[in-house]
């Protein structure tokens, strides 16, 4: 089946390109960014345009675009599960299978600071734009603020994505921002994840641009998720970061975060794409039942 439906989009994409724009425009948009549940359950596969490949002990896990797009294409199927964060190539060939009708549909933005480069902290926007993710019908953009006080690029990757935030509200579109403290350890980024640095990456995210009025944010748990988002009163949405072998204890933390006020759902990729067991259908099933 697989194989039928890969040659099926190369198929399209070779004698029929046009068929992408086509089938944004016949998708059914949702009635809200909130599912049945209360709340938004998001599954991010916007990895591979960075060049991180690795889900957990699997160095190249996603360079397989066919198993990706089973991974995905059965995640967005499961109840509860109403919405998905990709880059252009990966939500083009979801259209294309017809996976993304009444999902919210998040277009990942920049994707420059490609993983383990010298330019990594210089995150620019390689990806969608406000216009483009307007004419697709997409209900909003995401992006990367890494924040290294030790590293000049910085300024202007903040200064692209308050420009990003400002052209996402002119077109009322939920502009996604993920904040981090990071530095350089051993030459690689490594983002700071304890309360501090996270109350200091939010409340610089959440003043990004010229209107805060469609911004949410994106963050990673820590310590103490209660003071972190006490920082702001942008709508949060909780992180799954790094495949775990321990997955009850990363669901347990999402939960107790979950019960805060201003955290409206969860954005889980690998975690849930490339679960220790393999067993997707399970993982996500979990997630939802957090909600």
């Amino acid at each position: 089946m697989r194989e039928t439906r890969l040659k099926e989009i190369v198929d399209v994409r070779v004698r029929r390109p046009e068929a992408v724009a086509e089938a944004a425009t016949r998708r059914r948009r949702p009635e809200s960014l909130l599912g049945h549940h209360g709340k938004l359950m998001m599954i991010a596969a916007d990895h591979p345009a960075r060049g991180a490949l690795r889900a957990g002990d699997r160095p190249l896990a996603m360079a397989d675009r066919g198993d990706l797009l089973d991974r995905l294409c059965l995640a967005l199927s499961r109840p509860g599960v109403n919405g998905v964060l990709g880059t252009p190539d990966v939500l083009e060939d979801l259209l294309l299978l017809g996976a993304l009708d009444d999902k919210v549909v998040v277009g990942s933005m920049n994707r420059g600071g490609l993983a383990g480069t010298a330019f990594e902290m210089d995150d620019r926007f390689t990806a969608y734009d406000a216009a483009s993710i307007a004419a697709a019908g997409f209900e909003g953009g995401k992006m990367l603020a890494r924040i290294d006080p030790e590293d000049g690029a910085t300024v202007a990757t903040l200064e692209s994505c308050a420009r990003a935030v400002g052209d996402l509200a002119q077109h009322r579109l939920m502009a996604m921002v993920e904040p981090f403290i990071s530095h350089r350890v051993d030459g690689r980024v490594r983002n700071e994840l304890t309360t501090e640095a996270m109350v200091r990456a939010a409340s610089v995210a959440a003043g990004l641009g010229p209107t805060s009025a469609y911004t949410w944010l994106k963050v990673p748990i820590v310590d103490d998720m209660e003071r972190a988002m006490a920082a702001t009163t942008l709508p949060a949405l909780i992180l799954g970061g790094e495949v775990t072998h321990d997955q009850d204890a990363a669901f347990a933390s999402w939960s107790k975060a979950l019960a805060l006020p201003t955290v409206q759902g969860l954005v889980i990729g690998r975690s849930l794409l490339y679960p220790a067991n393999d067993d997707v259908a399970a993982a996500v099933d979990a997630a939802v039942g957090l909600l």
